[in-house]
């Protein structure tokens, strides 16, 4: 029985920034998003063929925990008065549409308070059985593969027609360290988009380096304050420069595992939880192929 997860945010930007905003319903408003939802929800179901899915939400974009830990935390999407940057006006209005669609659809939307999709993705990858498909374009995700339980991840950086779908050998391939130490080379290398510097001076190349000889960064600092062989002394002067962050890093980085999730029914329902109300979205707002691409895919 695959588990399908959804990193919804992640899906519905993808949607929004690739079909073309001038897709509207009978009324005029903007569907772009809502149709590319749906119709990338119905080729990844007919691709996976999952038993059970689960959109998974930000409970909290910037959650405090993290935030406390590293005020920085995705600050660069921020604006001056400490709000979230605003979304792409044509994009907001689209978001409840979306969750309502599905909602009535009968496919459990799950979010946690003060906690990311990141986090409620890892925590079902780790306490449900697999095969588990994380459906994202955000490769910190990367760090949840696991190949023992059958857990990849299906990244939608180019595209839905030319995804990759992520195991141990593609990470390794793609760059140059074990697998399963995904983590540790994303802690030291950093992630602009989300605000975090890394350890400051040390690329992809420096952080894969690393990786390639430590498995963890409580091994990693430890290393650099005994002066071990393994840690280049380029690379220790720089995380022992930055040791404050490097103490941090792993809470920070790495996705919450045990976090309390409702309960609800994962098994994909037989029939939606409400046709009647998809019917009506499908006429009111011009969703008749997309609707109907999915309702096939999920044989309802």
């Amino acid at each position: 029985m695959t588990l399908a997860l959804i990193d919804s945010a992640s899906l519905w930007y993808r949607a929004y920034y690739g079909m073309p905003d001038t897709l509207r319903s009978p009324q005029g408003e903007p569907i772009n998003a809502v149709k590319g939802f749906i119709d990338m929800t119905a080729r990844l179901v007919n691709q996976y063929q999952p038993d059970r899915l689960v959109l998974c939400l930000d409970g909290d974009w910037r959650p405090s925990w993290r935030v406390d830990l590293f005020p920085e935390y995705k600050a660069n999407r921020v604006d001056d008065e400490g709000e979230e940057e605003l979304e792409p006006d044509l994009l907001t209005p689209q978001i409840p549409l979306i969750l309502d669609f599905f909602e009535a659809s009968g496919i459990p939307l799950v979010g946690v308070d003060d906690y990311e999709a990141d986090d409620v993705i890892a925590t079902y990858s780790k306490t449900e059985k697999g095969p588990i498909r994380i459906i994202t374009g955000d490769r910190d995700l990367f760090q949840l593969v696991d190949d023992n339980r059958n857990v990849a991840v299906a990244y939608l950086a180019k595209g839905i027609s030319n995804h990759d779908l992520v195991d141990l050998a593609w990470i390794a391939a793609k760059y140059g360290i074990p697998g399963e130490r995904y983590g540790l080379f994303a802690m030291i290398r950093g992630d602009a988009s989300d605000g975090l510097p890394g350890i400051r001076g040390i690329g992809e190349k420096g952080a894969a380096a690393i990786a390639q000889s430590f498995s963890s960064m409580s091994e990693v600092i430890d290393a650099a304050n005994k002066e071990d062989d393994r840690l280049h002394p380029t690379h220790r002067k720089k995380i022992l420069a930055d040791i404050d962050y490097a103490r941090i890093a792993e809470k920070l980085v790495t996705c919450a595992t045990d976090i309390r999730l409702p309960s609800v029914e994962l098994k994909l329902p037989s029939e939606p939880q409400d046709r009647k109300y998809l019917e009506s979205m499908k006429k009111d707002y011009g969703l008749g192929a997309s609707v109907d691409r999915l309702i096939s895919a999920l044989k309802w």
